[in-house]
């Protein structure tokens, strides 16, 4: 796609675009977004198309409400499920202040500074994400219900699996928008599912799994059904996972490329260093009360652990080769802001290598069957979203690298979230009325 904004203005006008939508989120990861007409363009590449902020959560209070969007025009990208007359595109956008600072509370921009400090020491990423989302079917209203579209399990085919064409339709989708599905496949609990999208740099990956989820809501709504990217919707059935898959290069060198055995020392002080920081980060891998109902069960890890191709581990290394060897950390959840998610595993990862961390023994063990005297010397994961946020509110290395304007807001934001679930009579009714229909 386009990335001069001279060939931008050309493309609009030779394909009849006819919207265009300025996207970004807020700070617990809710996409928003601003439709402007095309004339309007330039204006926006120049000096920013205005918002209210002050009816954003956390992000500016009434007096001083204005900031603006500035579309990213490496971003852009036809939406394939509207119109083809009058046809609408879609940007990523940086925001920034009336002045043209970036505003301190910019996720998507937070993510590209971790990136360009960690660049400019020689290291690059990649990162691949596995989203799981449920289908459920709706009411006469065109509700959402909490009953699954199916009854299939892990790998089933039709006719147990019955979301295998939508799922069709937003890879295809998704194809069109650029982004290169891997895989697709029904997931153990009944209408849940996976897509698989092939890896790219975090901050494309992070965008990518913004439209991702824009995707799977707006095909499954086509079809009359709701997708839901709730952490664990159904209490007696297996969580939904967004599994953080991380490879990187140090001065052109990727450390996950090794033959069979011990690890290399870099990714040993990589992974050594996620495992530390894990617990201080969880309130953003894990930010709603229902993410720390998943742990523990149907493969969500409970301990801050490790192993070889061991999906009861907090951080597992697949089996894999070339470009393919990488960690794969499976405790968040795809209710999270992916940008500042990212950026605070990355640079937990760096820490851990620039503080030369060495990797405890691997837990190779079934961690979901195995008694409590094996497992009594491992350190677990926040049980918790309280425990979780007070962890988060004292960690200096969370407050260095989302800087502490973001995660004071974002501390205030989930802790008032946090009160109102444990003040609730039904904390599961609070939690569809809160969270069912919008994560």
């Amino acid at each position: 796609m386009a990335t001069d904004i001279n060939e931008i203005i050309s493309f609009i006008k030779e394909n009849d675009v006819k919207f265009i939508r300025l996207a970004f989120c807020d700070l617990t990861g809710r996409q928003k977004n601003i439709s402007i007409m095309p004339d309007e363009l330039n204006q926006a590449f120049d000096q920013g198309i205005s918002f209210d902020a002050h009816a954003i959560m956390g992000f500016k209070e009434i007096v001083d409400s204005d900031l603006f969007l500035v579309p990213d025009a490496s971003t852009m990208s036809v939406l394939p499920w509207r119109p083809q007359q009058g046809r609408v595109v879609r940007f990523y956008c940086s925001i920034r202040e009336s002045d043209g600072r970036i505003f301190n509370c910019d996720s998507r921009s937070i993510l590209s500074s971790v990136l360009e400090n960690k660049r400019s020491a020689g290291y690059d990423f990649n990162i691949g994400a596995e989203c799981e989302f449920y289908l459920f079917k709706t009411d006469e209203n065109g509700e959402p219900t909490t009953e699954p579209f199916d009854k299939g399990g892990y790998l089933d085919v039709y006719p147990l699996d019955r979301g295998e064409n939508i799922r069709r339709e937003i890879c295809l989708c998704l194809e069109e928008m650029g982004i290169a599905p891997e895989s697709s496949h029904h997931e153990q609990g009944p209408g849940q599912n996976e897509i698989d999208f092939k890896f790219s740099d975090p901050l494309t990956c992070a965008d990518n799994l913004m439209t991702f989820k824009t995707t799977v809501r707006t095909i499954a709504a086509r079809n009359g059904l709701f997708a839901s990217f709730s952490p664990k919707p159904l209490p007696e059935h297996s969580g939904s996972g967004l599994h953080i898959n991380i490879s990187y290069s140090h001065n052109g060198r990727n450390p996950f490329r090794s033959e069979p055995g011990p690890l290399n020392e870099g990714a040993s002080a990589f992974i050594a260093g996620i495992l530390d920081r894990v617990s201080e980060i969880t309130a953003f891998l894990d930010p709603i009360p229902n993410s720390y109902e998943r742990f523990g069960a149907f493969e969500a890890p409970k301990y801050i652990s490790w192993s070889h191709s061991n999906r009861s581990q907090l951080i597992r290394i697949p089996a894999a080769s070339g470009d393919k060897m990488r960690m794969e950390l499976r405790s968040p959840d795809p209710s999270l802001n992916p940008y500042l998610a990212f950026a605070l595993v990355i640079s937990a990862g760096v820490d851990g290598i620039e503080r030369m961390l060495s990797l405890p023994s691997p837990a190779d063990i079934d961690l979901e069957n195995t008694d409590i005297s094996v497992t009594g010397g491992l350190n677990m994961i926040p049980s918790t979203f309280g425990k979780a946020l007070e962890l988060a509110q004292g960690s200096d290395f969370v407050m260095k690298t989302l800087g502490r304007e973001t995660v004071r807001k974002y501390i205030d934001l989930k802790s008032a979230e946090l009160s109102t679930y444990l003040n609730a009579s039904n904390t599961y009714q609070h939690f569809i009325n809160e969270y069912f229909r919008v994560i």
